[in-house]
Parts: structure tokens; sequence; C-alpha cells
């Protein structure tokens, strides 16, 4: 019987030495483990009337998130992270539609994107000519 207990006890002891720290570990700090696999993908999106940023008023902005799945209040969420995706990130390598057709009417936007794309700061500024030109640019400017 004795030895029973000794057993017992050495296996208790054993057990808490072991797997204590793993749940001491995990209750006392709970927050501090990733709350996802994916890097952060999160971005602003802003367009405006004007000649640059500084100047224009926002008239509309969204919010787009791609990971670990498109969502946000961009209205083609889905196409403009794979556009992103694509593109690998760069915002100034989008191509423009060269099915679209624009008039010469200079009525400049602005469009502004913050945030983190993968992990990384974004902070890009572009003008286009009038607003037809921006949307020929695809989903990512088109909202």
């Amino acid at each position: 019987m004795r030895t029973t207990a000794r057993w017992a006890a050495t296996l208790g002891l054993t057990a808490v030495t072991v797997c204590g720290p793993l749940t001491g570990a995990a209750v006392a700090a709970p927050g501090s483990a990733p709350s996802s696999l994916y890097a952060p993908s999160a971005l602003v999106l802003t367009t405006g009337h004007g000649e640059s940023a500084l100047t224009a008023t926002p008239e509309r902005a969204v919010t787009l998130s791609c990971a670990p799945t498109a969502s946000g209040t961009h209205p083609a969420a889905a196409q403009a992270c794979a556009d992103l995706r694509a593109a690998g990130g760069d915002l100034n390598s989008l191509k423009s539609n060269e099915d679209v057709f624009c008039t010469k009417l200079y009525d400049p936007v602005v469009v502004t994107v913050e945030g983190v794309w993968q992990g990384k700061r974004v902070s890009y500024e572009r003008t286009f000519g009038n607003a037809c030109m921006k949307d020929a640019y695809g989903s990512v400017y088109a909202f």
C-alpha cells in the first residue's frame, strides 16, 4: 500500500511539474498567442475630387480586409483582394482595363489607401483624370 501511494504521489508531482508550466502560461497570458496564422491585411480606401489628398475632401471611404478571407465594406471585396494578390500588393502595378474608353474631361479624382498589407504598412495616393479613369483600374478602386 505504501508503494502504491508513493507511486501515485510521484506521478502526480511529475504531471504537475511537466504540465503545470504549460497550463500556467496559457492561463497567465491568454492574449499572447497570435490570433491568426495570416499576416494582417486591412486597408481603408478613400476617394474624393481634387488634385491631392491634402486638398480633396473625402467623399467615400471603404474598408477592405483580405486575410484570411475577403471582407469589409468594399462592394467587390473578393475581387479587389484577388487583384491585390495578383499584383503582389503593389498598388502601382495595377493595370487599367484596355477595353474601357473614357472621355478626356479633366475632373481629378484622388484615391488614398492606408493600412496594412500582409503585415507591411501601406500609405498610397493616386490622382486620376476623372472617375471613369479611376474605375478602369479594376475592382480595387471601383467603390
